[in-house]
């Protein structure tokens, strides 16, 4: 249990952000940083007015506005990055900024504070290139190549990797690296393949798969993914650790999923198949092993026990998710 603490979230009020502080906000104040507010995941939080939450708007880039946050805190969780395939494509000098300068804001900054009791940086499955079944924590990141935008997310998060964990070996800093496999749920918005799937079925469109839909993924329920990252924040195992975190028991092909959330949702819905238009990931499957012995980490929703409330979700949601996309 976390209590009495204040923890920072950069990148709070996207998915993740949300949920970690619904989970920590009941005994702790809680502070959400942002560069934006509207219009983000956390608008759809019971949260919102709650007397332990501050929000506070600003860009990680931005030193002079971040720092003074970091050194109130006792715990920051890093999430800030911009997110999504078509985004990072689009600003990919932006992406690469945003994630490795304010990531170097908020370790130079938790260096200088003295107190930081943990760090929990947030990077990335993609580290590990377009290959990964079964990887563990040891396995060997691959780095695409520099003409291929794709690759700028995943190759910044692994720089953050490493100064993340040089300022631990360096200054003793008290950090925990997470890589996240594929985590879906209620509140997530923005350019993702499960709330395309189930916001097209619910409407009765057709679902477009990229490629041939042979791509394989492992789907983690938010709530699983979270005890993960509480655990990080509290088990002194932790420190100075890496983990990937996901439930590689929720496995199956993306054309498989297609067709289970067609059934879940009960649409008439076709699936169309497209030309993929970047390089893909063929297969990202996480190993355990280290997750479970450290943080006593044991994802236990299944696929479609964690669909079921996510569509509903998406259901209650649908028409402010349509014409967001539509924007």
């Amino acid at each position: 249990m976390i209590e009495g603490k204040r923890i920072l979230i950069t990148g709070g009020a996207g998915f993740i952000g949300t949920w970690l502080a619904e989970r920590v906000i009941e005994r702790n104040t809680v502070v959400l940083y942002d560069h934006r507010f509207e219009s983000a995941p956390l608008d759809y939080s019971p949260i919102v007015g709650h007397p332990n939450l501050r929000t506070v708007r600003g860009d990680v880039r931005d030193y002079d506005r971040l720092s003074p946050e970091v050194e109130k805190a006792d715990i920051v969780v890093h999430l800030a990055a911009i997110v999504g395939v078509d985004n990072v494509m689009r600003r990919g000098r932006e992406t690469m900024d945003v994630i490795i300068l304010g990531t170097s804001n908020v370790l130079r900054a938790a260096e200088l504070a003295g107190h930081v009791e943990r760090l929990i940086y947030v990077s990335t499955s993609e580290v590990f290139g377009p290959s990964s079944f079964r990887v563990h924590e040891n396995s060997h990141p691959t780095v695409g190549p520099v003409t291929e935008a794709r690759w700028t997310y995943s190759i910044a998060k692994l720089a953050g990797e490493h100064l993340v964990h040089s300022y631990h070996r360096e200054t003793g800093l008290p950090t925990v690296i997470i890589r996240p496999f594929n985590i879906f749920g209620p509140k997530r918005i923005g350019d993702h393949a499960m709330l395309r799937f189930i916001t097209d079925a619910l409407g009765n469109r057709d679902l477009e798969v990229h490629g041939d839909g042979a791509q394989i993924r492992s789907w983690c329920y938010i709530e699983d993914f979270c005890d993960g990252m509480v655990a990080a924040m509290v088990r002194k195992e932790a420190i100075g650790e890496d983990f990937n975190l996901g439930c590689a028991e929720n496995t199956l092909t993306i054309y498989d999923l297609a067709q289970r959330v067609i059934r879940l949702c009960q649409s008439s819905s076709r699936i169309q198949f497209t030309q993929l238009s970047f390089t893909d990931i063929d297969i990202r499957v996480p190993r355990l092993d280290k997750a479970k012995r450290l943080l006593g980490y044991n994802p236990c929703y299944g696929l479609e026990e964690g669909m079921a409330p996510t569509i509903e979700w998406y259901r209650e949601h649908l028409d402010a998710l349509v014409r967001r996309a539509a924007e």
